[in-house]
């Protein structure tokens, strides 16, 4: 009976590139924890950022990398690193509960770039009330997802081919009949990716009707650039997380599993704060504004 699993991660790859990712990724980590922070800092202190995409994008990735990124960490360092059931079964939990909350905030975004337009979400207990929804249904749906990843007992092979335990990787070594935990992680995929599809691809085509049908030009100029930022990040993500679960069985492999779990996973979460910062001009205004701020108090202080 298998009472452990051995992430390979990155065993395969060569030591040059182990070092470089060794070097990247905790740099990335560190830049996205501090976007992160100063965004939460800046919208909070801010009146003008006062609105629910900056309320909701505080909240989406520092779960998401945190979940994962320290256990990558230890994989490029340890070979064959060896982790508990409990703990595949906690960090696979996570992974769900924050994947399919950040699946729903982000078409909770797009309803926003759109009602924006002409009936604005400025009411913060809306924003609390949608944010609580995401993370509990999330987490329920974590609970299911863990549940049917481990219906099945496991009694041989324990290598799971990525660097974290991903559920179609686990549910493959299982002794059992796969296919009945397959199709319930399939179907789940379908309804908790393609409904906040949906809602993003509704809400897009009322903007770019509503937006084509002003006189203004830099009116159009400007909601394209407020929702510029958050449609890269909807593709990056559901993109590669579609490819990772909704795909048959026998398309999948460590060379094509990895690239986009790091993408869903790792790159996306930790660039989101770096695109809406820096593609935005409301963020980078504000924080100029509070750079200046930090500055003036250290000079009187001196």
């Amino acid at each position: 009976t298998v009472t452990e699993f051995i992430l390979v991660g990155f065993e395969q790859s060569s030591p040059p590139t182990r070092a470089l990712l060794f070097a990247l990724f905790p740099a990335l980590y560190s830049l996205a924890m501090a976007m992160n922070g100063l965004i939460i800092f800046i919208t909070w202190t801010d009146p003008r950022l006062n609105s629910p995409m900056y309320f909701f994008l505080g909240r989406l990735d520092v779960c998401f990398i945190t979940t994962t990124i320290p256990h990558m960490l230890i994989h490029l360092t340890v070979k064959n690193h060896i982790v508990s059931f409990v703990a595949c079964m906690t960090q696979m939990d996570l992974v769900f509960c924050v994947g399919v909350a950040e699946c729903i905030l982000l078409a909770f975004m797009a309803y926003d770039c759109y009602v924006a337009i002409c009936h604005p979400l400025r009411s913060r207990q809306v924003c609390v009330r949608l944010v609580s929804i995401a993370w509990s249904f999330g987490l329920i749906n974590g609970i299911l997802l863990e549940y049917m990843s481990f219906w099945n007992p496991f009694c041989r092979d324990n290598h799971i081919e990525n660097f974290f335990c991903e559920a179609p990787i686990v549910i493959a070594l299982s002794c059992g009949d796969p296919q009945f935990s397959l199709k319930v992680i399939f179907a789940d995929a379908i309804v908790v990716l393609l409904s906040p599809m949906v809602l993003i691809v509704i809400s897009y085509a009322r903007i770019l009707a509503s937006t084509l049908g002003r006189n203004s030009s830099s009116g159009r100029g400007k909601t394209f650039s407020t929702c510029a930022s958050h449609l890269t990040v909807v593709i990056f993500f559901y993109t590669s997380a579609m490819f990772s679960y909704t795909n048959p069985c026998s398309t999948h492999g460590p060379d094509k599993d990895k690239p986009f779990s790091l993408l869903y996973t790792i790159i996306t979460p930790m660039c989101n704060p770096v695109i809406y910062s820096f593609r935005n001009k409301e963020m980078k205004g504000a924080m100029v504004r509070a750079l200046g701020r930090s500055s003036l108090s250290q000079a009187e202080s001196v």
